[in-house]
Protein backbone atom coordinates (compact mmCIF):
# COMPACT_ATOMS: atom_id res chain seq x y z
CA UNK A 1 0.00 0.00 0.00
CA UNK A 2 2.76 2.57 0.80
CA UNK A 3 4.39 1.82 -2.93
CA UNK A 4 1.13 2.67 -4.18
CA UNK A 5 0.73 6.01 -2.03
CA UNK A 6 4.10 7.14 -2.87
CA UNK A 7 3.66 6.74 -6.69
CA UNK A 8 0.27 8.68 -6.59
CA UNK A 9 2.38 11.25 -4.65
CA UNK A 10 4.83 11.75 -7.33
CA UNK A 11 2.65 12.14 -10.11
CA UNK A 12 0.63 14.36 -7.84
CA UNK A 13 3.91 16.92 -7.34
CA UNK A 14 4.68 16.05 -10.93
CA UNK A 15 2.09 18.06 -12.27
CA UNK A 16 0.88 19.94 -9.50
CA UNK A 17 4.66 21.71 -9.86
CA UNK A 18 3.55 22.62 -13.85
CA UNK A 19 0.86 24.93 -12.32
CA UNK A 20 3.06 26.48 -9.45
CA UNK A 21 6.09 26.60 -11.69
CA UNK A 22 4.83 27.21 -15.04
CA UNK A 23 7.00 27.30 -18.23
CA UNK A 24 9.81 25.42 -17.70
CA UNK A 25 11.53 23.65 -20.84
CA UNK A 26 11.71 20.57 -18.69
CA UNK A 27 7.75 19.95 -19.00
CA UNK A 28 7.91 19.19 -22.43
CA UNK A 29 10.75 16.63 -22.02
CA UNK A 30 9.77 13.71 -23.36
CA UNK A 31 11.61 11.22 -20.74
CA UNK A 32 9.71 13.49 -18.06
CA UNK A 33 6.02 12.64 -19.65
CA UNK A 34 7.23 8.98 -20.18
CA UNK A 35 7.99 9.35 -16.43
CA UNK A 36 4.85 10.13 -15.40
CA UNK A 37 2.91 7.84 -17.50
CA UNK A 38 4.92 4.99 -16.38
CA UNK A 39 4.33 5.85 -12.56
CA UNK A 40 0.25 6.03 -13.80
CA UNK A 41 0.88 1.90 -15.03
CA UNK A 42 2.83 1.33 -12.17
CA UNK A 43 0.21 2.48 -9.77
CA UNK A 44 -2.68 0.65 -12.00
CA UNK A 45 -0.55 -2.45 -11.34
CA UNK A 46 -0.59 -1.71 -7.83
CA UNK A 47 -4.42 -1.32 -7.41
CA UNK A 48 -5.38 -4.74 -7.29
CA UNK A 49 -3.11 -5.82 -4.55
CA UNK A 50 -4.16 -2.56 -2.72
CA UNK A 51 -7.74 -3.30 -3.01
CA UNK A 52 -7.10 -6.78 -1.77
CA UNK A 53 -5.45 -5.39 1.26
CA UNK A 54 -7.98 -3.37 2.48
CA UNK A 55 -10.81 -4.84 5.07
CA UNK A 56 -13.38 -2.45 4.42
CA UNK A 57 -15.50 -1.36 1.22
CA UNK A 58 -15.63 2.08 2.19
CA UNK A 59 -11.85 1.68 1.89
CA UNK A 60 -11.79 0.17 -1.52
CA UNK A 61 -14.25 2.43 -3.17
CA UNK A 62 -12.61 5.44 -1.76
CA UNK A 63 -9.13 3.94 -3.46
CA UNK A 64 -10.41 3.60 -6.87
CA UNK A 65 -12.41 7.25 -6.56
CA UNK A 66 -8.72 8.22 -5.49
CA UNK A 67 -7.05 6.54 -8.30
CA UNK A 68 -9.46 7.77 -10.96
CA UNK A 69 -8.71 11.49 -10.06
CA UNK A 70 -4.57 10.06 -10.10
CA UNK A 71 -4.94 9.52 -13.77
CA UNK A 72 -6.95 12.14 -14.27
CA UNK A 73 -4.10 14.48 -13.47
CA UNK A 74 -1.81 12.53 -14.70
CA UNK A 75 -3.64 12.71 -18.02
CA UNK A 76 -3.39 16.50 -17.83
CA UNK A 77 0.12 16.50 -16.87
CA UNK A 78 1.00 14.65 -19.73
CA UNK A 79 -1.29 15.74 -22.24
CA UNK A 80 0.38 19.70 -21.63
CA UNK A 81 3.77 18.31 -21.62
CA UNK A 82 3.34 16.17 -25.24
CA UNK A 83 0.60 18.58 -27.11
CA UNK A 84 0.98 22.12 -25.42
CA UNK A 85 2.84 24.32 -27.77
CA UNK A 86 5.96 26.73 -26.06
CA UNK A 87 5.08 29.98 -24.61
CA UNK A 88 5.04 32.51 -26.45
CA UNK A 89 4.76 36.66 -26.08
CA UNK A 90 1.96 38.17 -28.20
CA UNK A 91 3.47 42.30 -28.14
CA UNK A 92 0.19 43.82 -30.05
CA UNK A 93 0.11 47.39 -31.10
CA UNK A 94 -2.35 50.13 -29.05
CA UNK A 95 -5.84 49.29 -30.06
CA UNK A 96 -4.92 46.46 -32.07
CA UNK A 97 -7.25 43.52 -31.35
CA UNK A 98 -4.81 39.93 -31.78
CA UNK A 99 -6.86 36.60 -32.41
CA UNK A 100 -5.45 33.69 -30.28
CA UNK A 101 -7.04 30.43 -31.45
CA UNK A 102 -5.25 28.20 -28.42
CA UNK A 103 -7.08 30.82 -25.85
CA UNK A 104 -10.19 30.62 -28.28
CA UNK A 105 -10.56 34.61 -28.07
CA UNK A 106 -9.09 38.19 -28.36
CA UNK A 107 -6.31 39.85 -27.08
CA UNK A 108 -7.95 43.29 -27.18
CA UNK A 109 -4.70 45.98 -26.11
CA UNK A 110 -5.98 49.72 -25.14
CA UNK A 111 -4.92 52.66 -26.63
CA UNK A 112 -2.04 53.83 -24.66
CA UNK A 113 -3.01 57.09 -24.07
CA UNK A 114 -5.48 56.20 -21.19
CA UNK A 115 -5.22 57.05 -17.36
CA UNK A 116 -3.08 54.71 -15.29
CA UNK A 117 -1.22 51.33 -16.38
CA UNK A 118 -2.77 49.95 -19.57
CA UNK A 119 -4.52 46.56 -18.82
CA UNK A 120 -5.10 44.08 -21.89
CA UNK A 121 -8.05 41.71 -22.05
CA UNK A 122 -8.52 38.66 -23.29
CA UNK A 123 -12.12 38.71 -24.98
CA UNK A 124 -14.41 35.83 -25.36
CA UNK A 125 -17.80 36.08 -26.80
CA UNK A 126 -19.37 39.03 -24.70
CA UNK A 127 -17.10 38.04 -21.72
CA UNK A 128 -13.57 40.10 -21.20
CA UNK A 129 -11.29 39.05 -18.47
CA UNK A 130 -8.28 41.61 -17.62
CA UNK A 131 -4.59 40.01 -17.59
CA UNK A 132 -3.80 42.47 -15.08
CA UNK A 133 -2.20 39.60 -13.27
CA UNK A 134 -1.20 36.07 -13.88
CA UNK A 135 -4.68 34.27 -14.78
CA UNK A 136 -5.10 30.82 -15.19
CA UNK A 137 -7.55 30.13 -18.67
CA UNK A 138 -7.97 26.63 -19.59
CA UNK A 139 -4.48 24.88 -20.38
CA UNK A 140 -2.60 28.60 -20.42
CA UNK A 141 -0.99 30.79 -17.98
CA UNK A 142 -1.29 34.40 -19.01
CA UNK A 143 1.06 36.64 -17.50
CA UNK A 144 1.54 40.52 -18.46
CA UNK A 145 5.19 41.34 -19.25
CA UNK A 146 5.38 45.22 -19.27
CA UNK A 147 7.90 46.31 -21.88
CA UNK A 148 9.04 49.63 -23.38
CA UNK A 149 8.03 51.45 -26.60
CA UNK A 150 8.02 54.65 -27.63
CA UNK A 151 5.12 57.54 -28.80
CA UNK A 152 6.47 59.41 -31.57
CA UNK A 153 5.08 62.83 -32.43
CA UNK A 154 6.58 64.42 -35.75
CA UNK A 155 6.16 68.13 -37.54
CA UNK A 156 8.21 69.63 -40.18
CA UNK A 157 9.75 72.82 -40.23
CA UNK A 158 6.50 75.37 -40.35
CA UNK A 159 5.54 73.10 -37.29
CA UNK A 160 2.85 71.26 -39.36
CA UNK A 161 2.13 67.99 -38.02
CA UNK A 162 2.98 64.87 -39.68
CA UNK A 163 1.59 61.63 -40.38
CA UNK A 164 3.53 58.47 -38.90
CA UNK A 165 3.35 55.32 -40.32
CA UNK A 166 4.54 51.70 -40.00
CA UNK A 167 4.84 49.76 -43.27
CA UNK A 168 5.87 46.67 -41.83
CA UNK A 169 4.22 47.35 -38.37
CA UNK A 170 1.43 45.61 -37.36
CA UNK A 171 -0.36 48.74 -36.93
CA UNK A 172 -0.21 50.87 -40.36
CA UNK A 173 -1.32 54.34 -38.63
CA UNK A 174 -0.14 53.78 -35.32
CA UNK A 175 2.31 56.56 -34.18
CA UNK A 176 3.73 54.31 -30.85
CA UNK A 177 6.32 51.69 -32.05
CA UNK A 178 6.61 48.53 -30.46
CA UNK A 179 10.35 48.36 -30.58
CA UNK A 180 10.49 44.38 -31.81
CA UNK A 181 13.74 44.27 -32.87
CA UNK A 182 16.94 44.50 -31.62
CA UNK A 183 20.77 45.63 -32.69
CA UNK A 184 23.89 45.56 -31.17
CA UNK A 185 25.05 49.86 -30.75
CA UNK A 186 28.16 51.45 -28.81
CA UNK A 187 28.56 48.12 -27.04
CA UNK A 188 25.05 47.72 -25.42
CA UNK A 189 21.73 45.54 -26.67
CA UNK A 190 19.11 47.71 -27.78
CA UNK A 191 15.92 47.93 -28.91
CA UNK A 192 15.15 49.63 -32.18
CA UNK A 193 12.17 49.99 -35.01
CA UNK A 194 11.38 52.07 -37.76
CA UNK A 195 8.47 54.41 -39.10
CA UNK A 196 7.97 56.51 -42.31
CA UNK A 197 6.68 59.96 -42.66
CA UNK A 198 4.91 59.82 -46.12
CA UNK A 199 4.14 64.12 -46.63
CA UNK A 200 7.74 64.86 -45.79
CA UNK A 201 9.08 61.79 -47.95
CA UNK A 202 11.29 60.09 -45.27
CA UNK A 203 12.02 57.17 -43.78
CA UNK A 204 13.02 57.15 -39.81
CA UNK A 205 15.03 54.58 -37.22
CA UNK A 206 14.62 54.87 -33.95
CA UNK A 207 16.82 53.21 -31.62
CA UNK A 208 15.82 53.37 -27.61
CA UNK A 209 17.93 54.05 -25.13
CA UNK A 210 16.76 52.50 -21.95
CA UNK A 211 17.49 54.71 -18.54
CA UNK A 212 19.83 52.57 -17.28
CA UNK A 213 22.17 52.16 -20.40
CA UNK A 214 21.59 55.99 -21.23
CA UNK A 215 22.95 56.78 -18.08
CA UNK A 216 26.06 55.14 -19.32
CA UNK A 217 26.34 56.84 -22.10
CA UNK A 218 28.05 60.34 -21.53
CA UNK A 219 27.61 61.73 -24.73
CA UNK A 220 23.33 61.43 -24.38
CA UNK A 221 23.45 63.91 -21.69
CA UNK A 222 20.90 62.26 -20.03
CA UNK A 223 19.63 62.67 -16.32
CA UNK A 224 19.08 59.56 -14.11
CA UNK A 225 16.58 57.86 -14.55
CA UNK A 226 15.84 59.29 -18.35
CA UNK A 227 15.81 56.93 -21.50
CA UNK A 228 16.46 58.78 -24.83
CA UNK A 229 15.99 57.81 -28.30
CA UNK A 230 18.09 58.19 -31.21
CA UNK A 231 16.42 58.87 -34.68
CA UNK A 232 17.80 58.79 -38.18
CA UNK A 233 16.36 60.05 -40.80
CA UNK A 234 17.01 58.90 -44.27
CA UNK A 235 16.93 61.61 -47.03
CA UNK A 236 14.96 60.73 -50.24
CA UNK A 237 16.18 59.82 -53.75
CA UNK A 238 16.21 63.62 -54.87
CA UNK A 239 18.36 64.74 -52.22
CA UNK A 240 20.66 62.27 -51.82
CA UNK A 241 23.86 62.39 -49.52
CA UNK A 242 23.93 61.02 -46.25
CA UNK A 243 21.31 59.90 -43.35
CA UNK A 244 20.91 62.69 -40.79
CA UNK A 245 21.27 61.53 -36.96
CA UNK A 246 19.88 63.14 -34.05
CA UNK A 247 19.12 62.40 -30.30
CA UNK A 248 16.01 62.77 -28.35
CA UNK A 249 15.52 62.48 -24.48
CA UNK A 250 12.27 61.38 -23.13
CA UNK A 251 9.52 63.52 -23.52
CA UNK A 252 12.32 66.30 -25.20
CA UNK A 253 12.54 66.86 -29.19
CA UNK A 254 15.12 67.22 -31.67
CA UNK A 255 14.90 68.88 -35.27
CA UNK A 256 16.66 66.89 -38.18
CA UNK A 257 16.65 67.50 -41.30
CA UNK A 258 13.97 70.14 -41.30
CA UNK A 259 12.19 67.13 -39.04
CA UNK A 260 11.30 67.56 -35.38
CA UNK A 261 10.45 64.56 -34.04
CA UNK A 262 9.00 64.22 -29.98
CA UNK A 263 9.46 60.76 -28.46
CA UNK A 264 7.58 59.17 -25.34
CA UNK A 265 8.91 56.49 -23.53
CA UNK A 266 5.84 54.32 -22.12
CA UNK A 267 5.34 51.26 -20.56
CA UNK A 268 3.14 48.74 -22.33
CA UNK A 269 2.03 45.09 -21.68
CA UNK A 270 2.82 42.51 -24.01
CA UNK A 271 0.98 38.89 -22.97
CA UNK A 272 3.13 35.83 -22.64
CA UNK A 273 0.94 32.40 -22.59
CA UNK A 274 2.37 29.58 -21.48
CA UNK A 275 0.70 25.76 -21.84
CA UNK A 276 0.07 24.12 -18.67
CA UNK A 277 -1.81 20.59 -17.59
CA UNK A 278 -6.00 22.19 -17.96
CA UNK A 279 -7.21 23.71 -14.81
CA UNK A 280 -10.52 21.93 -14.71
CA UNK A 281 -8.92 18.35 -15.63
CA UNK A 282 -6.38 19.21 -12.33
CA UNK A 283 -9.37 20.46 -10.23
CA UNK A 284 -11.73 18.10 -10.77
CA UNK A 285 -8.44 14.85 -9.95
CA UNK A 286 -8.23 16.53 -7.13
CA UNK A 287 -11.95 16.72 -6.01
CA UNK A 288 -11.86 12.96 -6.81
CA UNK A 289 -8.37 12.40 -4.27
CA UNK A 290 -9.87 14.16 -1.70
CA UNK A 291 -13.24 12.60 -2.00
CA UNK A 292 -11.78 9.29 -2.32
CA UNK A 293 -9.80 10.11 0.93
CA UNK A 294 -12.49 10.94 2.56
CA UNK A 295 -14.76 8.05 1.49
CA UNK A 296 -11.70 5.70 2.93
CA UNK A 297 -12.25 7.48 6.17
CA UNK A 298 -15.78 6.43 6.78
CA UNK A 299 -16.42 4.86 9.94
CA UNK A 300 -17.79 1.18 10.17
CA UNK A 301 -21.11 0.57 9.55
CA UNK A 302 -21.71 4.02 7.59
CA UNK A 303 -21.27 2.78 4.17
CA UNK A 304 -23.05 -0.65 3.47
CA UNK A 305 -22.34 -4.07 5.71
CA UNK A 306 -18.90 -4.32 7.06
Amino acid sequence: MMLSLLTALLVLIGVCIELILPGRSLYHAGWYNVLLAALVVVLAMRMRRTLQAMQRPAERIGAIIAAFGVGVIAFAGIASGLLGPDAQTIVGAPGENVRVADLGGTLDFPLAQGNGAPVVSLVRGTSALPIDRTRYVGAFVLQPKPRDVVAVEASDARDAHLTITQPTGTAFLSPVLLMTTRQSLLGFDVPNDAFSLPAAHRMVRAVLFPAPVAAQIRTLGAPPGTAAVLFEVENDGASGGKNHIGVALDGGRTTIAGITLRPRVLSYPAITTIAIPHVVAVAIGLLCVLGGLLTALVPPGKLGKQ
